[in-house]
């Protein structure tokens, strides 16, 4: 197993702190904060749907990008760590709980995916309805879903955390 200079892990753990700050951190202030704050004020309309579309234009590069961080700063720590005996070697407490980390991020990506590629764009489109005085009553159910599904990548952000803890220690 290579060794890995210890300022290359500082460095890698720091990224790596900073991009899961910005990905669970952004998803914790949308789904707890933004959108009761906003649903509150704005109603559950188009105004809502308009607020939280332009959010997520500036939220889904910065989650992308720490995605993109996350993997090669992940790499590089599970390189560096004693526990790590190879690609899908399952045979500690460690390579478990690193295993079902990486399961719980790929539901955090097919989330975002399905989010900022399906859902995103069919809400984006009645939005546009709605503003321009039609009727869209499949509207609300979209976004009843869109904040569901923002809780459920919050809830498997939480988990990746724990996972990672687990890790930590074992």
């Amino acid at each position: 197993m290579p060794t890995i200079a210890p300022w290359v892990l500082a460095i890698s753990y720091w990224l790596h702190m900073v991009a899961t700050i910005v990905w669970v951190g952004g998803l914790a202030l949308m789904a707890l904060v933004v959108w009761p704050g906003a649903r509150a004020v704005l109603g559950p309309g188009p105004e809502l749907a308009g607020f939280i579309r332009r959010l997520q234009q500036r939220f889904n590069p910065l989650a992308w990008t720490s995605l993109a961080v996350l993997v090669v700063t992940g790499l590089t720590q599970m390189a560096g760590n004693d526990n790590y005996t190879g690609f899908l070697q399952i045979d500690n407490a460690w390579a478990v709980a690193i295993l079902v980390k990486h399961l719980a991020i790929g539901g955090m990506v097919l989330i975002g995916l399905y989010l900022q590629l399906m859902l995103q764009p069919a809400l984006a489109r009645l939005a546009l309805l709605e503003t321009h005085g039609h009727a869209a009553p499949e509207a609300e159910p979209l976004r009843r879903r869109e904040l569901n599904l923002t809780r459920l990548n919050l809830i498997c952000g939480i988990l990746v955390l724990g996972f990672t803890a687990v890790a930590r220690v074992v």
